[in-house]
């Protein structure tokens, strides 16, 4: 199943589904690159924050490649605090529960010590962006 829509290409801007693809194909950096572009232009708040806390999440597994965990650890906790500013658990078709669930699986081992660079990584289980079929509007 493709992760969007016809309706959906038609309703966000093309930097949200370049961001997606890329984070898909496991390119993060690039991810936060299309996000990144988006977000430094004259968007509404909301939109910011979520496209923040995207970046955030991309910006995450990034660390996890280059080997920083400790700068991962702090990228996922600031990517949940932007998700929990939101107050929505869906934004421009992305259900925010299911993603931050994903990143929760993928990313919790982090958590487990008080310093993540002496912990074992685990064999990680990326998240997968697919959009709810139902367009939403945003500021």
């Amino acid at each position: 199943m493709p992760p969007y829509s016809e309706a959906h290409l038609l309703a966000y801007p093309e930097e949200y589904f370049a961001g997606i693809d890329l984070f898909n194909s496991g390119e993060f950096h690039a991810a936060h690159d299309a996000w990144e572009e988006r977000w430094l232009g004259p968007v509404g708040a909301q939109e910011k924050l979520f496209l923040q806390a995207m970046i955030q999440s991309a910006v995450a597994f990034h660390h996890l490649e280059i080997g920083r965990p400790g700068a991962a650890r702090r990228m996922h906790q600031m990517a949940r605090e932007k998700f929990s500013r939101l107050g929505t658990n869906r934004f421009m078709s992305l259900d925010l529960d299911d993603f931050q669930m994903q990143l929760a699986r993928a990313l919790s081992w982090l958590e487990s010590g008080p310093d993540p660079r002496e912990l074992l990584p685990p064999v990680i289980d990326f998240p997968h962006i697919t959009l709810v079929p139902e367009v939403m509007e945003f500021d």
